[in-house]
């Protein structure tokens, strides 16, 4: 495959190498919709007040889902965890970034508020202190052809909402793709673990993990698509087994929650996975058995289409990617068709007809 745009590629000497993506900022008109689904989704409410609602998993997060009451429904964006003090300091001197600030949210610390080129707030935080760990159900034990581990027993999963253990990865769509990824790669360290790319050789997707060193990461934290506007495409949730992703779907689909796609294993990051519309229409992800690499695994080259995002399982529907055309966005489409460098008619063109 002949490759005529420059990579995303890491960077030798970021600012900082973020460790863990710590949370997620929406704004919703309604707190109790919102904590409604996301509870039969497998979050559990930390606290809810009159303009903010916080959820967790079961690690040792005091939350990791953010929900502000606003009047317009939005994604505002993410938390990264970094390493050390001076990382944050070194952080709060880019163009437009907060005071080193102590945080109000629980677990304390301390956070440095950045606006990424795509216009996503990012928190860059230090010094938070773990909360302790909420139990969640074991592995269900698996009988194969090869090694029979249970014997006059049987397998019955609780019927109930599925408990999350953590927060994933985060998705987004952005116009201004190159700048944006390289912003991570040299601010935070992020490392292109795989990258599809358009038959011309031009990148329009990075799926993009921790540098922990030696130490695994999950196959990416983050995920920047090419796209025609700056948006939220979706989160995922980590599930202990298949069971409670299969479990997550009948308790979602019992109480009429919208399917998005699944259930099915995708290619790139080898996730089983399960995806669900909230009340307005965003997407999460119920997903177990993700790929974990380290920091010296290479950067993978893929061609993108709908059918390389599965392996078994349902193809990407057309709804899953297709545009929410507003007001509001076509005015963005047509700015940002003048202004950035990475978005052309022509791409788009060849985007839609790979997705059509």
């Amino acid at each position: 495959m002949k490759l005529t745009t420059a990579q995303p590629a890491r960077h030798p000497h970021p600012t900082a190498k973020a460790t863990a993506l710590a949370y997620l900022i929406f704004d919703r008109p309604d707190l109790g919709e919102a904590e409604r689904f996301l509870n039969d989704f497998g979050l559990q409410t930390v606290s809810r007040g009159e303009a903010l609602l916080l959820l967790r998993g079961t690690d040792a997060s005091h939350f990791c889902y953010v929900v502000r009451k606003a009047p317009k429904a939005q994604f505002v964006g993410f938390g990264l965890q970094v390493a050390s003090r001076s990382e944050l300091d070194a952080l709060a001197t880019l163009p437009g970034a907060s005071e080193v600030e102590q945080s109000v949210l629980p677990g304390g610390g301390y956070v440095v508020r950045l606006k990424d080129p795509s216009g996503f707030r990012v928190d860059a935080i230090w010094g938070q202190a773990p909360a302790s760990v909420l139990p969640h159900r074991l592995p269900l034990s698996f009988n194969s052809v090869d090694a029979t581990v249970r014997i006059n027993g049987t397998q019955r999963p609780p019927e109930r909402a599925p408990e999350i253990i953590r927060l994933g990865h985060v998705v987004l769509e952005l116009a201004d793709y190159q700048q944006t990824c390289a912003w991570y790669t040299r601010h935070f360290g992020f490392i292109p673990s795989d990258v599809q790319v358009l038959p011309d050789g031009s990148p329009v997707v990075a799926f993009m993990r921790l540098d922990l060193g030696d130490r695994p990461a999950d196959h990416h934290t983050l995920a920047l698509a090419q796209g025609f506007v700056a948006t939220y495409s979706h989160s995922a949730y980590e599930l202990v087994d298949a069971d409670a992703v299969g479990m997550g779907q009948r308790v979602l689909r019992d109480n009429g929650w919208n399917h998005a796609w699944g259930i099915g294993r995708h290619i790139l990051g080898s996730q089983i996975f399960d995806y669900w519309q909230d009340p307005w229409g965003d997407k999460h992800e119920h997903y177990c058995d993700g790929d974990l690499f380290t920091s010296d695994e290479p950067t993978g080259i893929h061609a993108v289409s709908r059918e390389a995002m599965a392996q078994w399982g349902p193809t990407m529907p057309r709804s899953f990617t297709k545009p929410r055309f507003t007001p509001a966005s076509m005015v963005a489409l047509f700015k940002n068709l003048r202004r950035s460098p990475d978005l052309t008619l022509s791409k788009l063109r060849t985007l839609a007809k790979l997705f059509a």
